[in-house]
């Protein structure tokens, strides 16, 4: 059952490094899906799902036979499965369903990731690069939340920034703190309207970036680095 674009509701009182949010796939063009078959564990393709245990929550689904996350609370990797069961446990073959140009290309990382994971039994920080847009989310996390307690846009700046900035910034000549909150207030509103359901998308480009695409600035010569001295967790 689909909740506000999960495949099902975490408590909301669980603390977020705790929760185990799966994301519908609708939302998340990085969720990987796989067909999971039984193989034995001296097979070099072989994973050991057993290994595996710690980081990963299956759910039965309605779409797809099942949904699964493997977290540690900070760094994640979705799956679909569309046959087979991860439920079991054990050693098994997981085929990775990828196809065309524009639905694969947001999964490679994805399965990058979960190669890592793999092989080295940690979520390589390196294939999990930090989003510019966490802070903002956070902060209209905060805002949110303050408004529906019925903090004024004053009270939310103390909070977010402290009495000195707030007496000296509030009404400041151009972007003033009281602007910036009610900015703030209006992306926490759009988030909760139905905002967070982009969370996952990938940023637009922005138009310096499209300009150089478009005129081919961006072309270099490229290898492969899928030789032997590939490093593992940049496969």
């Amino acid at each position: 059952m689909r909740t506000g674009g999960f495949t099902f509701a975490e408590d909301p009182v669980v603390p977020a490094p705790e929760a185990r949010i799966l994301w519908h796939a609708d939302l998340d063009p990085g969720a990987l899906p796989v067909r999971v078959e039984p193989l034995p564990a001296a097979n070099p393709d072989a994973i050991d799902l057993d290994r595996l245990a710690p980081w990963l929550t299956v759910v039965a689904g309605a779409e797809c036979q099942e949904h699964a996350v493997l977290t540690n609370g900070w760094q994640r990797i979705r799956i679909d499965v569309e046959s087979g069961s991860l439920m079991a446990g054990g050693p098994v073959l997981l085929r990775y369903q990828l196809q065309g140009v524009a639905t694969a290309e947001p999964r490679l990382l994805p399965l990058r990731r979960l190669m890592a994971l793999c092989r080295s039994g940690r979520f390589a920080s390196t294939l999990f690069p930090h989003d510019p847009r966490t802070g903002r989310w956070v902060e209209c996390l905060r805002v949110a939340d303050a408004r529906a307690g019925g903090a004024s846009y004053r009270d939310i700046a103390l909070a977010l920034f402290g009495d000195a900035r707030v007496a000296s910034e509030w009404h400041a000549g151009g972007r003033s703190l009281h602007s910036r909150v009610r900015r703030l207030a209006k992306a926490a509103g759009d988030l909760a309207a139905g905002g967070y359901r982009n969370l996952l998308r990938p940023r637009p480009p922005s138009r310096h970036a499209a300009a150089k695409h478009e005129t081919g600035a961006d072309d270099q010569p490229w290898h492969c680095a899928c030789g032997p001295t590939a490093r593992p967790d940049h496969v």
